[in-house]
């Protein structure tokens, strides 16, 4: 039997990205805690660049600024990528906070 996640959201990752570059450890249920980078966010996931062998469904917790702790499911994978859906939609405005804290260079912040 797969244990994998069953996600029932529709195909999101046309979402608004925003570039960051925010190392994280993630918790992993059969592999402990990973180190991973995250490369770009929206409200709805997070795109790592050094996915460590992870595979579509795994599930990962990671701790974000503003927002916590938050589960995420590996959507996709390719070559060293991985892209993650979290488990919750983030609210707008924590989304927005989340940004600032993770992007303090306003040149790269998106004007509301």
């Amino acid at each position: 039997m797969s244990v994998g996640a069953n996600l029932s959201v529709t195909d999101l990752r046309r979402a608004a990205r925003h570039p960051v570059d925010h190392p994280v450890i993630a918790e992993h249920h059969d592999r402990g805690d990973l180190n991973i980078h995250i490369s770009n966010i929206s409200a709805n996931g997070f795109m790592v660049d050094d996915a460590q062998d992870l595979q579509r469904g795994d599930r990962v917790i990671i701790r974000l600024p503003v927002v916590g702790r938050i589960e995420a499911y590996v959507i996709w994978t390719r070559d060293t990528r991985a892209g993650f859906q979290f488990e919750r939609i983030i609210r707008l405005d924590d989304f927005m906070d989340l940004i600032r804290a993770l992007q303090p260079n306003p040149k790269l912040q998106k004007s509301r």
